[in-house]
């Protein structure tokens, strides 16, 4: 059995590298949704103007981990306390959303928002948005971590604490991160 989730939380290369180490998680798709720009690039999207958001799609086997393990993961590993923020420029493309796929989702991520916000010491800005059309990212996008993700200066800047907060919170779910 096979579901899919859709999770927003700053720079798609660094969430979809924290998805990829998670045992029962099948694939990680780096993409846009949430605007209103038919088949975006990159580069539009970067310019901030079409409402979509940067995000993964994530194929995941619920009898390996669940959704709301996914949820709790997600949360613990991006800063959802700042909205719209990544190195400090505010931009919309950067926020933090969960775009449920199904009605058993939307309330399972309204019951993860609630279990987030009672464990933070700051205010929860995460959204829940209304499932919308999915656009894949460009090739270049797609594994970023394991193709150069190690030879980029932010990546190595993010990812590896990333990576480590996985591996100690969530010890079971982590698979080679």
């Amino acid at each position: 059995m096979r579901e899919q989730a859709i999770f927003a939380g700053g720079c798609f290369w660094c969430t979809e590298a924290i998805f990829q180490s998670i045992h029962g998680v099948l694939s990680v798709e780096s993409g846009y949704i949430g605007g209103h720009v038919s088949s975006p690039t990159y580069d539009q999207v970067y310019s901030d103007t079409t409402g979509h958001a940067e995000a993964v799609k994530i194929e995941f086997d619920p009898d390996l981990v669940s959704y709301d393990d996914l949820l709790d993961i997600h949360f613990a590993t991006h800063d959802a306390t700042q909205e719209n923020i990544k190195d400090g420029v505010v931009r919309s493309r950067y926020r933090s959303a969960l775009f449920p796929t199904s009605d058993a989702q939307r309330i399972a991520a309204e019951q993860g928002i609630a279990r987030a916000a009672a464990e933070l010491s700051k205010p929860l800005v995460t959204k829940l948005e209304p499932l919308a059309e999915w656009y894949a990212a460009e090739d270049y996008h797609q594994n970023f971590w394991e193709k150069e993700g190690q030879e980029n200066a932010f990546c190595m800047m993010n990812i590896p604490a990333k990576l480590q907060k996985l591996r100690n919170k969530f010890p079971k779910q982590a698979s080679d991160a």
